[in-house]
Formats: structure tokens, C-alpha cells, sequence
């Protein structure tokens, strides 16, 4: 089993997860990033004979959307946890992508795993995320349900802006 194999095989992308998932964020707060990564067992034939490959994540690249990177071998938690997020500095429309990296093992008709020499990587639908500048504004002081922001529809005037000071980084 060769690393052109492997690629040629229906590894499905990781789902990842950004936000809050209400689908925005207030500016300079965390847009925490995760993933619930798992194994996948594909089964193929290599020369009439049967063969099981396992997918394996092994890092992840954060593209956010404004020139920014992160890749890291951490999956993330969900929020409150911080074990991977990024800080949005501007308002505006972002698609935050995943980049999965995965390391491959084959097993010839149930025998023991080997290792795939190489990697493959697999792009995930990117995730939309609107970073709002909040403002103060007079609310109802009976009401018990906090105002919701206004999320505009996307369109090339409220697209976010490139963040100046965005790098890779490597967490």
C-alpha cells in the first residue's frame, strides 16, 4: 500500500466546529475551534486481495479566513475551553477552512497494521462566521433576554478584511 493508494481512497473530512455556533462572534473575543476526530476503517482490494486501511488524524491547519494559519496536533475542546482559538481584530465574514492531516496503516486480509509511509491531507467544508463590532444600546430594563446583534447578509461590503499582522503559527 503506497501513500498514492491511500490518497486515492474516499477518506471522508472531518467536521470542524468555530463560534460559538450561533454563527458570530463579538470582536477580540475567542472563536474557539474544534474537532471530534475518529479513525476511519476504509476497506479496499490490492491485487484480488482484501485489504483495510485506517485513517488517522494526526494535525490539523486552521485556515481563519484573514491571511491567518494555526496547525496543531491538539483536536481542540469546546468552549468554555481555549485550547485553540483565534481572536478576530475587524468586523466582517469569515470561512474559517480545516485542513486534515492523516497518517495511514493497512492491514493484508486481517493480518497486523503497517504504517503507510507519507501523509495525506483532506479539506472539510469551511465553516462561515460573521465577527461583530458590538455597541452599546439602550435595552428594556424588564426584558430577561439579552439583545441579539445584527448579523448582516454577506455581501462584498460586509466581507471581513485581512488581518495585517496574520502568520502561520504552530501551536
Amino acid at each position: 500500500m503506497t501513500q498514492e493508494d491511500f490518497a486515492r481512497l474516499p477518506v471522508e473530512p472531518l467536521v470542524p466546529h468555530a463560534g460559538p455556533e450561533a454563527g458570530w462572534i463579538p470582536v477580540n473575543s475567542p472563536t474557539v475551534l474544534y474537532v471530534e476526530p475518529t479513525d476511519q476503517i476504509l476497506d479496499t482490494t490490492l491485487l484480488g486481495t482484501p485489504v483495510q486501511v485506517r485513517a488517522i488524524p494526526v494535525s490539523y491547519t486552521w485556515s481563519m479566513g484573514d491571511g491567518a494559519t494555526i496547525t496543531t496536533t491538539k483536536r481542540g475542546k469546546p468552549y468554555p475551553s481555549e485550547e485553540v482559538a483565534y481572536y478576530y481584530e475587524t468586523e466582517g465574514w469569515y470561512d474559517i477552512t480545516l485542513t486534515t492531516t492523516f497518517a495511514g496503516q493497512y492491514s493484508v486480509n486481517g493480518g497486523p497494521w503497517q504504517d503507510i509511509d507519507g501523509t495525506i491531507t483532506i479539506d472539510s467544508t469551511p465553516v462561515p462566521l460573521y465577527s461583530n463590532s458590538l455597541e452599546s444600546r439602550l435595552v428594556n430594563p424588564n426584558s430577561t433576554e439579552p439583545p441579539e446583534p445584527i448579523v448582516p447578509d454577506r455581501t462584498p461590503d460586509t466581507e471581513g478584511h485581512p488581518n495585517p499582522r496574520a502568520g502561520h503559527e504552530t501551536r
